[in-house]
């Protein structure tokens, strides 16, 4: 059941800490408290005012994932999708913001899924969508791979019925279940979350699918068929960074054992081969997706 919309902010922060450490899953979860919970957006997302993470670390564990290099700690990094950090404050960081965010372009999260399977307790990102549909009137990208997302339909609705803008962001990265449960392994399916996108883009809200990075595919034209069935007008398509991208989390040899059986390839190989499959994957999709962007460009604030 959705928690209502708060008609008076919770800008104290609620009592869930009563334990400073617990586990959900496979994952340590932490309650840190945060400087700031919006931070002036830099690099790959500098065409936005803010970008603005729930939380840190992620549980997710996507094994490509660039963020896990952002943690000074080695051992955080290796055990990337083991730990998240709760920023115990961003309720309370936000709500006694002074100035005004209307207007603002914000990207919700550049680096951290604000749908962690811990926010189904806690509700910090429905509690700061909360603040942001009372308070503010902002442009906002909500990116995800979490179908949790539909329980924020109202707040989205409220955010721009209140004179704000919001786009919902879902990623969905390969039509193989064998390539997302190696990459991804903690993540919902992808068909899961296209379900979970296709009902938000029903809800009248504005919604794209990034393809991000766009992994391997094993029927380019019936992945095009199955993204164009949800609706959605929007797609953003890009292919694995090998630089920024490395493997962690010890699944490295997996990862790379899966993909170059799938190419068909020897690991000496494995760069040139999926960057062939990739080409030829994005040209399917090109011909038959509407509005396909690539790479930073596709990330161009859509308002």
């Amino acid at each position: 059941m959705n928690t209502p919309v708060q008609q008076t902010l919770p800008f104290e922060e609620p009592s869930l800490h009563l334990e400073r450490l617990e586990h959900i899953g496979q994952a340590s979860v932490e309650y840190k408290p945060t400087s700031a919970i919006l931070t002036p957006a830099t690099g790959f997302m500098d065409a936005y005012d803010y970008t603005l993470n729930p939380y840190s670390g992620c549980s997710f564990g996507c094994t490509y994932c660039y963020a896990a290099f952002f943690s000074r700690n080695r051992e955080k990094r290796d055990n990337w999708g083991y730990w998240v950090n709760v920023k115990e404050n961003a309720v309370s960081k936000l709500g006694s913001l002074k100035r005004s965010l209307d207007g603002k372009l914000i990207y919700m999260s550049s680096v951290t899924d604000p749908y962690q399977p811990i926010e189904r307790k806690l509700e910090i990102t429905r509690d700061l969508l909360n603040i942001i549909a009372e308070r503010h009137k902002p442009k906002l990208v909500v990116q995800t791979r979490s179908p949790m997302v539909v329980r924020d339909c109202d707040l989205f609705r409220l955010i721009e019925d209140n004179g704000g803008r919001v786009q919902v962001n879902m990623t969905v990265t390969t039509d193989d279940e064998d390539i997302r449960r190696t990459f991804e392994p903690y993540c919902p399916s992808n068909s899961v979350r296209m379900r979970a996108i296709a009902e938000i883009q029903a809800a009248g809200i504005e919604t794209c699918v990034t393809m991000t990075p766009l992994l391997l595919v094993k029927d380019a034209y019936a992945f095009s068929e199955s993204l164009l069935k949800t609706d959605i007008k929007k797609f953003i398509a890009q292919p694995f960074h090998f630089q920024q991208g490395k493997f962690i989390a010890n699944t490295r040899e997996k990862a790379f054992a899966i993909m170059t059986e799938k190419l068909g390839c020897k690991p000496s190989l494995f760069r040139d081969e999926y960057m062939k499959h990739y080409n030829e994957v994005f040209k399917v999709l090109r011909e038959s997706l509407p509005n396909l962007g690539e790479g930073k460009d596709g990330f161009a604030p859509p308002f």
